[in-house]
């Protein structure tokens, strides 16, 4: 079957770059939408720090454009605003697209030994249904009243027509589904892809941890997209046709209704698994890294399949930690803590096997290295600070602070996100056939990794002293007006953030059309990927590639002393 998979050379321009059912052109097609969205996503995080840091002072530069009513203010509604479209952009139409739909799509059928997905139209459907998904949340910005002010987790009965009039609220919605129907189509893709297309010799344990980590997250999206989908679904009914699923009984006549805490347990079943679904592939891709870059074999590779699968396994019995504060039952709320420390030991190994594949390695300390080793840190540092809200004695005392805000953006944010810039800087020349600059590249990781970390570590602190998240203004509030030189440090280091990740568009954009010309394997990986020419030739191979060893064949004293690495392709001696 995987000899026969391929689709002829399309010849027209809209085949060829804008309905491709190529998988490399879909990947950079994800990867630029994506790219486009984190960049909105930020300018929106910078316009809340500023509004942190400087209550009631117009914003600069654009200000009066963005905000004319207020004369460049941000006035209440429009921070609510802000913050929702901020995380829902971020996570929805950022990060998903950047790590899942284009690391996904280019490295898995190449990784693989395969032609191409299995499902190529299928494929082409996914990336236009998340295009029509940011379509209509970016139209919902511009109708009456504005875009929806929800938060986030669009929350009844703040997202019901109780709290919030207007269209906004019922276009998130509407957008969440198409974004979630595109990310269910592209897990039955990978998933399928992985499972029957894999080449001679390609058996489960020698695909890269990069495959496993986005094989894993396609079975979560499969899973656990559909319950969001549901959710989405009758808030829509109750919001336009008056249906009654999330309006609480107790104000309705007759004593009939629903229950907004049902909205949060169909948000948060799939809420929790969402962090693995991002964090999943960055995981895979610093097992990869850190064994390509270290110039060793990927430390304890079973067991560290066997930590993501078991992380898999328990995403889906831990989302309870997230409404210690709705009146769960205390049994119910001691089986979610337990839960959820328990999940932390799987993770845990993967954070030794990490440091081990670390220890006495030949490091060479390239920029997609310098970012696989920053999830490592910020990842464990996220991890930490989530025991404490794992545990229901400190939760309730630190639920709805920034601490809570520290904790998740370290953890499933910043991994994320680093762990897409270690994978974009890395697959970059067999993408586009030239090199990213690595000064410009480390001058970009430094500049984004110091400020990142002194922003969250700043918010524990505000958070431990009992600042609340999605406050508009904290000086309003007196017993919060000494904390605000904390928002004014925090929002400082922010900026410096979004400045940094300027010179990371500068060096992608240069690069991708003067940068050095690319040789096939500048790292000296031997993954499949790196066997075919460059640029990518539709068909990926000529000959369909025959498996021999392991992804990670570094150093190994059976080559010889000039030989520090082989293909998966070549046989080892002996």
């Amino acid at each position: 079957m995987t000899s026969d998979h391929i689709h002829p050379e399309p010849t027209t321009f809209l085949k060829k770059h804008v309905f491709s059912v190529d998988h490399k052109v879909i990947a950079k097609q994800f990867l630029w939408f994506g790219l486009v969205w984190l960049g909105i996503g930020g300018i929106m995080a910078m316009m809340l720090r500023w509004q942190l840091a400087n209550p009631g002072v117009p914003v600069p530069l654009f200000g009066k454009l963005l905000f004319p009513r207020t004369s460049g203010v941000i006035d209440p509604a429009s921070y609510n605003t802000l913050f929702t479209m901020h995380g829902t952009i971020m996570i929805f139409l950022g990060l998903t697209p950047a790590m899942i739909g284009a690391l996904g799509n280019w490295s898995i059928p190449l990784m693989i030994g395969a032609r191409d997905m299995i499902f190529p139209t299928l494929n082409m459907l996914s990336f236009w249904t998340m295009v029509m998904g940011g379509a209509v949340g970016f139209y919902s910005l511009f109708v009456p009243l504005g875009a929806t002010e929800a938060g986030w987790t669009g929350y009844p009965t703040l997202s019901t027509t109780v709290g919030g009039v207007g269209q906004g609220e019922t276009l998130w919605a509407i957008a969440v589904f198409l974004i979630g129907a595109s990310s269910i189509m592209g897990g039955i893709n990978y998933i399928t892809t992985v499972i029957r297309l894999r080449c001679p010799g390609m058996n489960w344990m020698r695909l890269p941890l990069t495959v496993w980590g986005l094989f894993l997250t396609s079975i979560l999206n499969v899973l656990f997209i559909p319950v969001i989908g549901s959710a989405m679904i009758l808030l829509v009914l109750d919001r336009v046709f008056g249906t009654t699923f999330y309006v609480p009984a107790s104000i309705m006549s007759g004593g009939t209704g629903g229950d907004p805490i049902l909205y949060q347990h169909l948000f948060w079943i799939f809420g929790h698994p969402e962090v693995y679904i991002l964090i999943l592939p960055a995981w895979g891709v610093v097992c990869d890294l850190l064994s390509f870059f270290a110039r060793k074999p990927a430390f304890g590779y079973r067991t560290s399949v066997g930590a993501m699968v078991a992380v898999t396994v328990l995403s889906a019995v831990v989302y309870g930690h997230h409404m210690f504060t709705t009146g769960l039952s205390a049994m119910l709320g001691e089986s979610f803590m337990l839960l959820t420390m328990i999940i932390s030991v799987p993770a845990e190994v993967l954070f030794f096997n990490w440091l081990h594949t670390l220890w006495k390695g030949n490091l060479r300390l390239t920029t997609p290295m310098l970012f696989a080793m920053s999830v490592i840190f910020v990842f464990g540092l996220g991890g930490l600070t989530g025991i404490y809200l794992a545990t229901i004695g400190t939760d309730i005392f630190l639920h709805d602070t920034y601490f809570v805000v520290g904790h998740f953006h370290l953890t499933m944010a910043a991994s994320a996100l680093f762990g897409t810039f270690a994978a974009v800087y890395f697959w970059f020349p067999k993408m586009f056939g030239r090199m990213m600059s690595e000064r410009l590249g480390k001058l970009h990781f430094w500049l984004s990794f110091v400020p990142l970390v002194i922003v969250f570590c700043i918010m524990f602190i505000s958070g431990y002293a009992g600042m609340p998240r999605r406050y508009y203004d904290h000086t309003s509030t007196e017993y919060l007006r000494p904390l605000q030189h904390l928002n004014v440090a925090t929002s400082v280091a922010a900026f410096l953030l979004g400045a940094a990740q300027l010179i990371f568009v500068y060096n992608f954009i240069k690069s991708r059309w003067w940068g050095e010309p690319a040789p096939q394997n500048p790292w000296e990986v031997g993954t499949l990927d790196w066997t075919t020419e460059t640029p990518v030739p539709y068909y990926n191979f000529k000959t369909i590639p025959v498996v021999q060893c392991g992804p990670h064949e570094f150093s190994n004293p059976v080559l010889g002393p000039d030989t520090d690495w082989i293909y998966q392709t070549e046989k080892l001696p002996g």
